[in-house]
């Protein structure tokens, strides 16, 4: 049986309220609360806001991160969710977004990442 290390979904979200994409205090607001809201473990945060518009940013979660490029002129953005482990669905982030950005439509791809048809570990070695 293959096991997969993580899932990562790459999020398009369509017709969303420009005036959320481009409040960095909003979208980072946003951001951590669909990380809890899917059972994460908030890290760290990083945002920033673009001139004249757009805003990136990045939630540091203990199994992975979520990341995020807005484009408020096309109401458009671009997300990234990637949990490893299987206690947190990434989905339920991707979810949460696209409902508090008021968005008409989501578009995803899931990932697996680091497919093994066996678990092994490697020893790291310390020299």
């Amino acid at each position: 049986m293959m096991k997969a290390l993580g899932r990562h979904i790459l999020a398009e979200i369509y017709e969303c309220d420009p005036s959320i994409l481009n409040d960095k205090e909003e979208i980072k607001k946003i951001m951590i609360d669909s990380a809890l809201y899917a059972g994460a473990e908030v890290r760290e945060v990083a945002f920033h806001k673009f001139s004249p518009q757009g805003v990136s940013g990045v939630v540091v979660i203990s199994e992975s991160h979520l990341t995020i490029h807005t484009w408020p002129e096309f109401g458009y953005a671009a997300v990234d969710v990637f949990t490893c482990g299987d206690k947190i669905n990434p989905w339920d982030a991707c979810n949460y977004m696209t409902e508090k950005f008021n968005a008409k439509r989501m578009t995803a791809t899931e990932v697996k990442r680091g497919i093994f048809e066996e678990m092994q570990s490697v020893k790291i070695s310390n020299n």
